[in-house]
Order: C-alpha cells, then structure tokens, then sequence
C-alpha cells in the first residue's frame, strides 16, 4: 500500500483504522488571507470545568483515556467564604515558533498553511524531546504505539467547514475557532491576550490562544488547585547511563589527546597507548547504544540525526556518532604502530567533535520549559564529568607502571573534581537564596522541595561520595604513586573510578527526578504526561 502524500491524508488513512467519527457543526469563520492563520479561543469567564472536550477529544481521535490532547486545568482564588474557582481548558496553542517543530530531531513535526502544527507520526521515533521543549507540555508520549501524539485542531474537519470536536462539545460554548494575523497578533495583542494565569511567558513560543479572563480583585493570588501535589519526575534511566557514560569517554580522550600533545613536544612522558584508548573508547560503545533504550521505536534511532539546522539532540547524535567512530579509527592507528604525529593529526578533529556533542548534549537541556536545567551550570556539569575520564586513564597508567605520566594528569583531575564539587554547593546557594520575585519561582521551589524533602539523604549521599572518590582517595593514590607503591596506587584509583561513577549516576539521576517543568496549572488529570 502506498504512503499517504499529505499530513491530512495520513490523519484520515488513521482516522478511519480507528473508527472515529466526525460530526455535521459548521464552522462560520472567514478564510484564511496572507499572514493569517487559525487559532483558539478560549473564555475563561464562560468554562465550568465539566471536562467534556476532553472526552470529545479522545472519542474523536480514538485515544484512550491516559492519552489527553485537550486538558482542563483548575486554579482558585481568594479564601473562604469569598472565593473563586477558574478553569483553563488548553490543548496546543498552534504556537508562530513552536518549540516542538525547531527541537524535533527527525522533522516529525510541521507547519501547515493553515497555521495548525502538526505531528507526522511515521516519522516519530518516540524521543520525547517535545515533551520537554514544549512549556505548555502539549504533547504526550504514547507508550502503546511507541510516539508522541498531539493535537491538530481537527484539521480534517476544519478542511470539511466543521468546527473541531473540543468546540462542539462545549455546552458553554467556551472554546472557538478564530482567525489571526501572526504579525498583528505578536505585535500589539499576544501580551494582552494571550497569558492566563501561571501560564509560561508567551514569547518562548509565541502561542496564537487568545484568553478571555474574568476580572479578579486587586492583588488576588491565583493558585493552581494542585500546588500540594509534588512528585518527583521520570529518572531516564537510559540517558543517565548515556550522558554520564559519554560524558567519561570524551573527558578521558582530552586526557589522551593532550598526553599525545605532550609527549610530541618532547617532554620526557612516555605516548598514549593502545590500552588507553580501548578504555576511553569503552564508555562511548556502552552508553550510546545504552541511549536508544529511551526512544518509542529504537528502531528508527539513526533518524535521529535528520534535524541538524535546528535540533540539539540531532547535533548530539552526529557529533558523539562521529567522534566514538573517530577513536574506532584511532585504535586501529595505534594497533598498526602508525608515528605519533599522525595520530595527533586524527586526534584532532576527534577532540572537537567529543567536545562539541558534550556542548550539544548540554544544550538538549537549556530550554526555557524545564527552569532546573536551564542554567550555565548544567553545561558546566556536563564538562565536568570527564573527571571520570581523567581518572579512567590514571587507572590504566598505574596498572602499567607508568608513574611519572600518572602524577602529571593527576593534577587535572583533581581540579575537575573540586570544579564538580563547587558547581553542587553553587546550587545549594541558588536554591537557598532563591527571590520570590523571580518569575520562575513556582516552578524553582518546587524543585528545591524535592531536592531538600524527597532526596535529600541522596543529596547529601551524593556530596559526600563525590568528596571521598574524587577527591580524598585520588589524593591518597598519589602519595602511594610517588613513593613507587604502584600496586596500591592502582587499587585506590579504580575503587576511586567506580566510586566517583555511583556518585556522577546518582547526581544525574537527581538531575533528571527533581527537574519542574512549566506547563498546565492546576492539571490533576494529566494523563500520560511523564513527571
């Protein structure tokens, strides 16, 4: 059978496999002119919370229940007897920028002319990664098909004149379609009405939703309704072993390249060998592969490099793809006895690409949605695992008794070891002199709640083995080393390794759990949102 042409014949091959059914609505908006395109609009004032555009949502697109397109967040005001209850049913804002479609890595997601964005689900692998960048958290990752799906305003019922199903379900009339011109709506409408309460701030994506809000007394707190509800989010485990695993080899082959660098300079060090290179090489073949455990259809993992011009997670892949085939080439340099200038040559660009996707890898992370992670200290971190790599080396140098270059790369690593050591008491001190007054503060807290009440003997665990494993033992190993205990020096360092190891897996593992993303207030009925 031949693949549909357009997105909206796939969404009707798809409606029709799965049954769904259109109603007969018409729809009473004009057509579409240069610059325009259609929008949501929601009445806040007019919303009764009854959460019939959701159930319409999912009978019309055939979506079990954990699978929500459209959800009604609940906030509340005031205190009692005086309060007031407000709803903000939102499905996808159709954003003019959307964060989903410039971090896809495979191009799954598309504009159309019509304004609407939409999933081309054949192409989706199943990464997730707009489930992050998205900070209205839109689309939602379906484990029985193995992708992420979302909604397209029922764009085959606007093709047919029909309104969509979230709009004829409303019996208060809420939610309707409109037409907007992009430049008109960015430059003088989008900050007036296109924010709701705790909502993110419109110019990460430019959603084209336009609000209606009740007024609400002078100086009135809105709450989300589900603020007691703190749980931590999914660990990743996947990319734990991934990031920290690459983070090791890279960190070791800098280790490695410089060594190379030095040893051609003349000073008395003694070259790399092959042994060295094998074991930076090692962490690289285990935690790639390690990182298509997280896709819906590994299958599919090579596609993942198809978004280079706007994705980070496309220029990880490339660029950490190439650089672990570089160091495959390299040890076959070093197996046939190639001269050390060379292999310094091939060295070379390896080094820039390893450094280059540990810098993508970090920017998969800086995005305005997750507030956690989008700080320079998580690009600092990133780098600062290769202590790892350091210490890998050192270990292979203290099994062949190769003092002199031991002491010399000691010195670095000992130094990376502090730099991690600062960068966790850098975020002691953020989250301990956090300002309210910061805009992002909700989400802040609350990740400094998790870090203090839910992990905080992890926290502590965390700091304390990094003090011991990087720090204390490597020390310790260098006195063994220069009074010529080799022997001894080695077993301090590996124990040292795989201490130092736990203690990076557990502080990624806190990286990952303890992270609040922006998103729908007041959302208990999140469906298949993972955190």
């Amino acid at each position: 059978m031949s693949q549909p042409s357009t997105p909206i014949d796939s969404f009707l091959r798809h409606k029709a496999d799965t049954g769904m059914q259109c109603g007969n609505y018409s729809i009473d908006i004009p057509e579409l002119k240069p610059g325009q395109q259609y929008r949501f609009h929601f009445d806040m004032t007019a919303c009764v919370g009854c959460h019939c555009c959701e159930v319409a949502c999912n009978e019309q697109n055939g979506n079990p229940a954990e699978i929500k397109w459209r959800r009604v967040g609940e906030m509340e005001a005031g205190h009692f007897p005086d309060t007031l209850q407000l709803f903000n049913s939102m499905s996808c804002n159709h954003c003019i920028d959307p964060a989903c479609l410039n971090g896809c890595p495979t191009e799954s997601y598309i504009k159309l002319e019509n304004g609407i964005v939409y999933h081309v689900d054949e192409d989706c692998i199943g990464c997730q990664y707009c489930t992050w960048n998205c900070p209205y958290e839109v689309p939602v990752f379906h484990e029985e098909r193995g992708i992420v799906t979302k909604c397209h305003m029922c764009v085959d019922k606007l093709e047919a004149g029909q309104t969509p199903a979230c709009v004829q379900a409303c019996p208060a009339g809420a939610i309707q379609i409109e037409v907007v011109d992009k430049e008109e709506w960015i430059r003088n409408d989008m900050a007036k009405e296109g924010v709701a309460p705790h909502l993110p701030d419109v110019a990460i994506t430019k959603p084209t939703t336009r609000y209606t809000l009740p007024e609400l007394p002078e100086g009135e707190e809105v709450r989300p309704a589900d603020e007691h509800i703190l749980k931590p989010a999914h660990p990743e485990l996947p990319l734990v072993f991934m990031t920290v695993l690459t983070q090791m080899s890279v960190g070791g082959f800098v280790a490695l390249f410089f060594g190379e660098l030095l040893h051609l300079l003349g000073l008395d060090l003694p070259a790399p060998s092959l042994w060295m290179v094998l074991a930076v090489l090692a962490p690289a073949a285990i935690g790639l592969p390690l990182s298509a455990l997280h896709l819906g259809r590994p299958i599919l993992a090579i596609t993942a490099m198809k978004n280079l011009k706007t994705s980070w997670l496309s220029r990880e892949a490339a660029a950490l793809g190439a650089y672990a085939g570089g160091v495959t080439v390299l040890a076959g340099l070093y197996l046939l006895g190639a001269p050390a200038w060379l292999r310094l040559l091939v060295e070379i660009p390896i080094a820039v690409l390893g450094v280059y996707g540990i810098y993508a890898q970090s920017m998969i992370y800086r995005i305005p949605a997750r507030p956690a992670w989008n700080r320079k200290s998580t690009t600092l971190r990133f780098f600062g695992t290769g202590y790892l790599g350091f210490l890998l080396v050192a270990v292979v140098m203290a099994l062949s008794n190769e003092n002199r270059s031991l002491l010399a790369l000691m010195a670095p690593t000992l130094m990376l070891g502090m730099a991690q050591m600062y960068l966790i008491y850098e975020e002691v001190l953020f989250y301990k002199y956090l300002d309210k007054a910061n805009p992002l503060y909700y989400q802040l807290s609350r990740t400094k709640r998790l870090l203090e009440e839910h992990f905080g003997k992890l926290k502590r665990l965390r700091l304390l083995s990094l003090a011991l494993f990087a720090i204390a033992l490597p020390m310790l190993a260098i006195v063994f080393a220069a009074a010529g205990m080799d022997v001894t020096a080695a077993l301090l360092l590996g124990i040292a390794l795989l201490g130092a190891t736990a203690s990076e897996l557990l502080g990624r593992c806190l990286f990952y759990t303890t992270v609040v993303p922006l998103g729908l207030a007041g959302n208990f009925f999140a469906g298949n949102q993972r955190h």
